[in-house]
């Protein structure tokens, strides 16, 4: 009987998939692109896509299969179970990080505009209420929707109602408004987020320097962008950060959202999402030009705020206090997950990369909900399962490489280290570089929940 083999297959992320195997080319391990059967090998690894996986055979032998996926994570992944998850958990934890940590959100099921009349003397009562006597904006996001489909903004119950109109033409005539649009009936679950009006701002441009600062600071522009992290869970339950984060920047800088020109002019398809969006997959054209390291960032002159005169620097220990806040935030998360079973049920024979977003706002004299100052607070915005890695960019190859090398040591070295026949311990002897341990749980219930 041969000692192992790993299962890879990942027909619509080729890059991962070469990432995978590089990973595993240094253990003594034969890799398949089908799944081969379970009694030739003693011990077998299913590194591939959810739909890949054999998720029966994953439960069905606990000593002997390792996935890279758990079966049960809605409650991670699907942005109104996240939403409903934080609520439930923040009315039982009050004094949890995700208090500040987490726009106000509200989740509906809707399929036709119509709809919404209904839902604003009912579950969208309080929103309502805070629209009508309020100046704030609001953000919608499809819940089951990724890579920026569905997203708007608007500050208005008519501008809402819009959108959804503009939806359902849509889902009637197959005609895409924008390429941005999606088939209301189809999703159903959306979100609505408070939107963040204080984000903070830098011009990517400022690095690396290829030219002095002097020369620089009259031509600095505030770009908004949001964090990418990459998270791996493992067992049940072990979570760590990959520490080189990435700053994914807007195409053009920001600007505060605005109605059209008209006084009644509200419509949602009057304003330009480009400064507000961040989403590498909006932004195919640019390439890579987007997309940095967090730690790059270091010396960059703060443009939000009071800092519109690029008076203040981003300095190396605002980084290591936002990574410090997104790892505590995120460990937070998965405790809320684990108070959902239904939703969330970690496995001992398991592990799953997410890539995790987060915004940062910049507040000058902002405190959090103890009354400690926090100039800069990180707010988590959605977790992804199969991160869309490769729109990383051909500059940071190397860090992806990096990472696929991290999960290998943390979450498969130790599974093939073990006697077979034993349930996998999942201990990790000492955590690989650029790896901060957020989360060490121990998930009581039969494999592991």
């Amino acid at each position: 009987m041969a000692q192992a083999a790993a299962f890879v297959s990942w027909p619509s992320a080729p890059l991962t998939e070469s990432l995978v195997k590089r990973a595993l080319s240094n253990l003594s391990v034969s890799t398949f692109a089908s799944l081969p059967g379970t009694h030739e090998y003693s011990k077998l690894l299913q590194w591939s896509t959810y739909d890949a996986i054999d998720h029966d055979l994953t439960h069905r032998n606990p000593e002997n299969v390792l996935s890279s996926s758990y079966t049960i994570r809605k409650a991670l992944i699907r942005k109104h179970y996240l939403a409903r998850c934080i609520h439930s958990y923040l009315t039982k934890h009050l004094d949890s990080v995700l208090k500040d940590a987490v726009p106000r959100t509200w989740d509906l099921e809707i399929s036709y505009a119509d709809e919404l009349d209904e839902m604003w003397s009912d579950q969208l009562w309080d929103l309502g209420n805070e629209i009508d006597s309020s100046s704030q904006w609001w953000i919608l996001k499809p819940g089951m929707a990724d890579r920026g489909m569905g997203i708007r903004l608007f500050n208005s119950k008519d501008s809402l109602y819009q959108i959804f109109e503009e939806f359902e033409e849509y889902s009637e005539d197959g005609q895409q408004i924008d390429d941005t649009s999606v088939v209301i009936s189809q999703l159903r679950h959306f979100v609505i987020q408070e939107y963040i009006p204080s984000p903070i701002l830098l011009d990517p441009n400022e690095r690396p320097r290829s030219v002095s600062t002097s020369n620089l600071l009259g031509n600095l522009q505030g770009y908004k962008f949001h964090l990418r992290a990459y998270f791996v869970a493992s067992g049940a339950l072990q979570l760590f950060m990959y520490d080189r984060v990435l700053a994914l920047f807007a195409a053009v800088p920001y600007v505060s959202p605005t109605k059209g020109e008209a006084v009644n002019d509200a419509a949602a398809g009057n304003i330009d999402l480009t400064p507000h969006l961040t989403n590498t997959s909006l932004q195919i054209d640019r390439g890579e030009e987007g997309v940095h390291l967090l730690d790059e960032l270091s010396g960059c002159h703060i443009l939000s705020g009071a800092n519109t005169d690029g008076g203040a620097l981003f300095t190396t220990e605002d980084i290591d206090n936002i990574k410090v806040q997104m790892g505590s935030v995120l460990a937070e998360t998965f405790k809320a997950a684990l108070e959902m079973p239904i939703h969330f049920q970690p496995l001992q024979n398991a592990f799953e990369l997410y890539g995790v977003d987060f915004l940062v706002s910049h507040d000058p004299s902002g405190l959090d909900s103890l009354g400690n100052s926090r100039i800069f607070q990180v707010k988590l915005l959605e977790i992804n399962s199969e991160p869309a890695i490769e729109l990383t960019g051909r500059r940071l190859h190397g860090i992806l490489e990096d990472l696929f090398v991290a999960i290998e040591q943390v979450a498969v070295l130790p599974f093939f280290r073990q006697e077979v026949g034993c349930v996998p311990s999942m201990e990790v002897p000492m955590v690989p570089r650029h790896l901060r341990m957020c989360l060490d749980a121990k998930v009581r219930g039969p494999g592991g929940w």
